[in-house]
């Protein structure tokens, strides 16, 4: 079993490194593989509505890691997505990736996911449920905690001594294992995810 991990910071071994390298600790103490995406430093394209994914589930623009993720799920049963916090919510170039990313893949219903943030004070809840919206659209189970997965430190340094807050990290990333467990048992039983009937009725609010 494998978890997709992606830094959404433009440091790469920053805070929210240092939250998602306790979540990876637990994954692989667990025996889940896992690996680590960064978004980068460079400027990052988001979505000009253009529809060619629909017909490729690849993005148009491949000079960034989004079709490097998608090729990646096909293959992975689980991701896990951290952020900084800027103005109470994901950073920019994020979310341009998360846009992208999942407007073009087609392989990501029924995969386990959750989303992280750190920041020096506040705005970390703002930032977690924006980023979560992208999961709970795509028949996506959110893996959780004993609270909500945010650490807090001006720094990698300062987030490390985040006791609590690495405690959270800690157990979310054992409660992503079980949950994987628990679905690669189902399989075993034969027990599948309900498919999609493909008879959805889309309505525009418009008289």
């Amino acid at each position: 079993m494998k978890v997709i991990l992606i830094n959404g910071s433009p440091h790469e071994n920053g805070s929210t490194r240092a939250a998602l390298d306790d979540i990876i600790e637990e994954l692989q103490d667990n025996r889940i593989e896992t690996k680590l995406y960064w978004v980068g430093m460079k400027a990052v394209h988001g979505c000009i509505a253009c529809g060619k994914c629909n017909e490729t589930h690849r993005c148009i623009f491949n000079e960034d890691i989004v079709n490097e993720v998608l090729d990646d799920m096909d293959h992975a049963d689980g991701i896990i997505v951290g952020t900084p916090t800027y103005y109470a919510g994901a950073n920019g170039t994020l979310e341009c990736i998360m846009d992208r990313l999942f407007y073009a893949g087609n392989n990501f219903a029924h995969k386990p996911a959750a989303a992280i943030a750190v920041a020096r004070r506040a705005g970390t809840n703002a930032a977690i449920d924006d980023l979560t919206k992208y999961f709970t659209i795509s028949q996506m189970p959110l893996a959780t905690s004993v609270y909500w997965p945010m650490e807090f430190g001006g720094n990698a340094e300062q987030t490390r001594e985040d006791a609590e807050g690495r405690y959270v990290m800690k157990r979310l990333g054992a409660n992503m294992a079980w949950l994987l467990k628990c679905i690669d048992a189902g399989k075993k039983a034969d027990i599948r995810p309900p498919k999609d009937t493909g008879d959805r009725p889309w309505t525009n609010f418009i008289r």
